[in-house]
């Protein structure tokens, strides 16, 4: 094993269970694989394991939890009771005594049997890598949306976790009508409670998606196209977001600083509107529970005529993280096709100008079909580019059309201006020859009301 030290601030507040120290060990149990060869990116096609465990400590810290000591514990394969080996299991066990931790975090997925097998070796709470992301969901989640979400992913989680781990499980209760029939186990009762409570939330959330259908519904009907931000979490979604939009969304360098979607307007260069979705970040090994039950929330993804795929270039990791977005896009089955999605290199601003152009001529030679665009958020740098790449991606969905208009039509020179991009006026013999773009839904009201005529490419 190979422990690593990182420094816990005193400051921090307490872990989420009460009673405890908050002193946590950080545990990376990764199967030893074989590393392929670096590809023309310069990086592993097999996710680094220090990379990894540095993400598993940044998941702890984003609900200020104080990190004792993280460990890389490499396996050889995964035990059934306990995953790690007899001999690791006792190796963690000093480690924990040593730092009188009261809380191991596992980054992997344990079976409930193997997290109760290890609390009981070790004396402490344990917590896999699926019970983790929940807890910072729960503290991050803002909206009624998010909260449902949340709890209805959690409840799900302990579902599966409903063996028999503590004594009162074992229980019999007797009892009658809804308290539980006699011979009912304690287990059983909580299960059936469970089991209720996500029968509610499923139904409330149902709401709120007929609530979400009914606003992406007004939306097309004004109508803007929808652009939807995804990317590796912390990759700098909400710093270009904010970039773009000129708002203030919350943007710092934390795992999951975004949760609840965040929709504004984008104006693009020839004054057309469009609205911009930030989404939440995804990340490796994502639980199965929180794809499910975010699938409302990534309903703007799904519908987005554009996606933006956010990458943190300069990550040592960035390859792997590509992937993993990759898979969460097509669980959520949106295909990685370059008519749908373009790819943004974001951070530029941290490399040198040397390495700077050796980036630029890796996405020169992307194919057509993967375009990539690079940009820095934080300083603005090549950000017009991608806007123009953006207006001429929806552009695919607008028509062009000449028409003349009186000058001394106000409104209707207002209306055209607010419901179409403009892309030429010309004052000629006191009317207008103008050239817009429109939504093919405004089409015909423009060639009804001012006579304009399709021109032809």
């Amino acid at each position: 094993m190979e422990p690593r030290s990182f420094d816990g601030g005193a400051d921090r507040p307490r872990s989420a269970t009460d009673g405890q120290t908050g002193r946590v060990i950080v545990v990376g149990p990764y199967l030893r694989v074989r590393k392929t060869d670096p590809d023309a990116g310069g990086m592993n096609a097999v996710r680094d394991s220090d990379a990894r465990l540095d993400e598993a400590a940044g998941l702890a810290r984003a609900i200020d939890l104080e990190i004792a000591e993280a460990v890389l514990t490499p396996i050889s394969q995964i035990r059934p009771a306990t995953y790690l080996g007899k001999g690791k299991v006792e190796e963690i066990l000093g480690i924990i005594k040593g730092h009188e931790a009261d809380l191991v975090v596992m980054d992997c997925a344990l079976s409930p049997i193997q997290q109760r097998n290890l609390e009981k070796a070790w004396s402490a709470k344990v917590l896999d890598r699926t019970g983790l992301i929940l807890e910072i969901f729960g503290r991050r989640a803002k909206t009624k949306e998010g909260a449902l979400q949340v709890e209805l992913a959690h409840l799900n989680y302990q579902r599966s976790r409903l063996v028999r781990s503590w004594t009162h499980l074992e229980r019999q209760r007797g009892g009658f009508g809804f308290m539980g029939g006699p011979g009912e186990t304690q287990i059983e009762a909580d299960r059936r409670l469970i089991g209720d409570r996500i029968s509610r939330l499923e139904n409330e959330l149902k709401k709120v998606q007929a609530t979400r259908r009914l606003h992406r519904a007004g939306r097309q009907r004004v109508p803007y196209r929808v652009v939807a931000l995804v990317g590796y979490t912390n990759a700098g979604k909400s710093t270009l977001f904010n970039r773009l939009t000129r708002a203030d969304v919350q943007a710092a360098d934390m795992l999951f600083a975004t949760l609840d979607p965040t929709l504004r307007a984008l104006t693009l260069p020839h004054g057309g509107k469009a609205m911009l979705s930030d989404t939440v970040g995804f990340i490796s090994n994502l639980p199965t529970q929180l794809v499910a039950a975010f699938r409302a929330t990534l309903e703007e993804v799904l519908e987005a005529d554009l996606i933006l795929h956010v990458r943190d270039i300069s990550h040592e990791d960035a390859e792997a993280q590509e992937r993993d977005v990759d898979a969460v896009l097509r669980q959520l089955g949106v295909e990685a096709d370059g008519g749908r999605i373009l790819e943004i290199w974001n951070k530029i601003d941290r490399f040198e100008p040397e390495q700077r152009e050796e980036l630029r001529n890796i996405a020169a030679r992307r194919s057509e079909d993967r375009p990539c665009f690079m940009v820095s958020a934080v300083s603005g740098e090549g950000v017009d580019e991608l806007l123009l790449a953006i207006e001429q991606r929806l552009a695919a969905w607008r028509s062009v059309l000449d028409l003349t208009i009186d000058a001394a039509d106000g409104a209707g020179v207002s209306w055209l201006h607010r419901n179409a991009e403009v892309l030429s006026k010309e004052l000629r013999d006191g009317r207008y020859a103008m050239t817009v773009r429109v939504d093919e839904t405004k089409r015909d009201v423009v060639v009804e009301r001012f006579g304009a005529v399709l021109r032809e490419d």
